[in-house]
């Protein structure tokens, strides 16, 4: 086994995106992640659509390199053998709507007398107290409340809109991801286990800060955000194709100018200072869309890239993984698994040099490693049977 984490047991009791992800991180670094999944279907996104030979590519996006043990944690038995699975792990992992985990007698406390080290974490919606606490969340749900829907639409004045991605679902995976592995670290140093809280709303409202939340900043001078941010604009049409183009500097304004041969704008009174330019956004991005409209998009991208001006075609999703740049870098990889066939990923975002992560193992059939996970936790061929016919297992 290879990958930073070697070495660490996670026990995963999430479902959909969130804590998938999460622990799918943990499993590409190394980590031996054992999902445990109920016999009745598994995780929801096993059921999602676009599927082959029984696999969603929801699920399997979201869960290579993991292991399956099916078990009903309604019976007394099943939930002994998460005990036991828990009493040699490293971390435990949940997302279930807060006081949930605790009714079904897996909460920190129960969990910690078996294992003190342990790092307990809990990923949610919207937090563990307030209003909005126990209510069901969605990924839209958690863009609207957060402000996000708002930043997006532009000003405040503007119609709020939906990020046509699930950036909450996903942010708070990566950002639990993190938070897992700074426990873990701490728990080297110290021996202590620790309970690690992040909420979908939480990590939303972290993400937007560093950028979008200046306007609230400073205490006592909170002011509306009246305009919207420059970068969301900087999508233009060429003739025959998108592209986006962005410059800061006034040597980046100077380079579009040549690029553009628009050399004019240099002596505009509205366009001499970077905080001039931000003033007058408007006038300058429809200046600079009309004069993108007249060539074609690889001619523009060729002189743009000549003058030093940040640009970039606006791709497709097929595009983008025959794009030399991803290709170069080995962004996208594929392999096989062996129920759904030959897959296309992303490949792990981090590389290390001395444990190199890779995709060692697919994501798995539900319960398709019941056994072996029986089996290191002492359960005999007998037991097992018996687990099986019984209904605790799958």
């Amino acid at each position: 086994m290879t990958g930073p984490l070697a070495g660490y047991r996670i026990v995963d009791l999430t479902a959909m995106v969130s804590g998938p992800l999460a622990t799918m991180t943990l499993a590409d670094q190394g980590a031996d992640v054992i999902k445990v999944e109920n016999p009745a279907g598994g995780d929801f996104t096993r059921m999602a659509a676009n599927r082959r030979n029984g696999y969603a590519a929801s699920f399997v996006n979201n869960n290579r390199n993991k292991r399956s043990l099916a078990v009903n944690l309604k019976s007394p038995e099943g939930l002994a053998i998460v005990r036991r699975l828990v009493a040699g792990a490293d971390v435990f992992v949940q997302n279930f709507r807060p006081g949930v985990i605790q009714r079904m007698g897996l909460g920190e406390d129960t969990l910690r007398a078996l294992q003190p080290s342990l790092v307990y974490t809990s990923i949610s919606g919207f937090g563990d107290a307030g209003p909005y606490a126990a209510q069901p969340v969605y990924d839209p749900l958690v863009q609207a409340l957060s402000g996000l829907a708002t930043v997006q639409g532009g000003s405040d004045t503007a119609r709020p809109q939906l990020v046509r991605t699930i950036l909450p679902d996903k942010l708070t995976g990566i950002t639990a991801a993190q938070a897992i592995t700074a426990a873990l670290v701490h728990r080297e140093r110290t021996g202590e286990g620790q309970h690690v809280r992040v909420s979908m709303l939480s990590a939303v409202l972290a993400f937007l800060w560093g950028s979008d939340m200046g306007s609230q900043t400073f205490v006592g001078d909170e002011r509306p955000q009246a305009e919207a941010a420059s970068f969301i604009d900087l999508i233009y049409a060429t003739a025959d194709g998108y592209i986006s183009v962005a410059v800061q500097s006034d040597r980046e304004w100077q380079a579009l100018t040549r690029a553009l041969e628009r050399p004019q704008w240099l002596d505009d009174p509205r366009f001499r200072t970077p905080a001039l330019r931000q003033e007058h956004i408007e006038e300058r991005l429809e200046l600079t869309q009309q004069a993108l409209y007249q060539r074609p998009a690889a001619e523009w991208l060729q002189r743009l890239e000549a003058e030093g001006v940040p640009c970039a075609p606006v791709l497709t999703r097929s595009q983008v993984v025959e794009h030399p740049q991803v290709c170069a870098n080995a962004m996208v990889l594929e392999y096989e698994h062996p129920h759904a066939g030959r897959l296309r990923q992303a490949a792990p975002p981090a590389a290390f040099s001395g444990t190199p992560a890779d995709p060692r193992g697919p994501a798995p059939a539900l319960g398709g490693d019941t056994a072996d996970v029986l089996r290191e936790l002492g359960y005999d061929a007998s037991e097992q049977a018996r687990l099986r016919a019984d209904g605790v297992v799958g």
